[in-house]
């Protein structure tokens, strides 16, 4: 059942780097564990673009940061020793746990020109796993399954649906697929997960008798398998999953416990998180 239609809201993250905020809203903090989902640009980068749009290091608890490019080109530092470029196709997976830090920098684009576009989402970490030991983890183009049927290209980022199950590690049962359909495909979402969600990157698809445009996300509670069906070629994120329970979030800090997360600003405020080791120059003050 169509529960909720939410509109991304245009978000500016500094210098200029543009987002559209999609998760969360006051209506809908969660699908499943996703708690956060954010669609960057497109946005074009000439060279030499000024290092004020780089996302500068920043901390996290509680979560796990997935990142995943259609197009051009980050690159990934993190206070755990891992740097790493990531690229279209590719899943970028940083576990927070207990805490961590990162910097996410266009430096390809400085150099040479890039388009870069993708999505960030978060996913809440479950209880008994929030204080967990932190890490990183890159998969690449070949650890992601694929299937291309009835007109549509589907790649499984993380989880298990559509008979496919992802190498990525994850910590709930859940399901996150890039999905790009031909006009009058039609994809069925997995009927087994509680909580579901389509996202139209770029296109037009209809969903019990609901048309939405680039931008837009249909939520879907619990029943029958919702269909989405393409009504021009069409870019779509499905994803959802088991929920978690109640989770606080709080600028980067995500946890069941607001005593927690007003212990992680305490933290960060006086700079007892260590930053990046590979960029550690930069800080962004706690905002107000």
């Amino acid at each position: 059942m169509l529960e909720r239609i939410i509109d991304q809201r245009r978000r500016d993250l500094g210098g200029g780097f543009e987002v559209g905020r999609v998760l969360p809203v006051a209506q809908r903090r969660m699908v499943g564990p996703f708690i956060f989902f954010d669609h960057m640009g497109p946005m074009s980068f000439a060279p030499g673009i000024p290092k004020s749009l780089d996302v500068r290091p920043h901390p996290h608890i509680g979560l796990s940061t997935v990142t995943y490019l259609f197009n051009g080109e980050i690159m990934h530092r993190d206070s755990i020793g891992s740097e790493l470029a990531i690229r279209p196709g590719e899943v970028n997976w940083m576990t927070a746990g207990r805490g961590v830090t990162h910097s996410e920098r266009f430096e390809h684009a400085r150099a040479v020109g890039d388009t870069v576009h993708g999505i960030q989402s978060w996913v809440a970490l479950p209880d008994g796993q929030e204080e967990g030991d932190p890490s990183f983890t890159h998969y690449g183009v070949g650890d992601l399954p694929s299937d291309d049927t009835k007109n549509i290209s589907l790649r499984l980022i993380a989880g298990r649906a559509f008979g496919l199950e992802s190498r990525v590690k994850t910590h709930s049962p859940m399901f996150y697929a890039h999905c790009e359909m031909q006009a009058g495909a039609a994809l069925e979402l997995p009927r087994d997960y509680p909580e579901r969600a389509a996202y139209v990157v770029a296109g037009s698809v209809e969903t019990e008798g609901q048309t939405l445009g680039a931008g837009r996300m249909a939520v879907f509670g619990a029943g029958d398998a919702p269909t989405v069906k393409a009504l021009v070629p069409s870019t779509v994120m499905v994803l959802g999953g088991d929920p978690v329970g109640q989770r606080f979030i709080d600028w980067n800090f995500v946890s069941s416990s607001k005593e927690r997360i007003e212990q992680a600003k305490a933290d960060w405020r006086a700079r007892r998180m260590k930053l990046p080791d590979l960029d550690h120059d930069d800080f962004v003050p706690l905002p107000e």
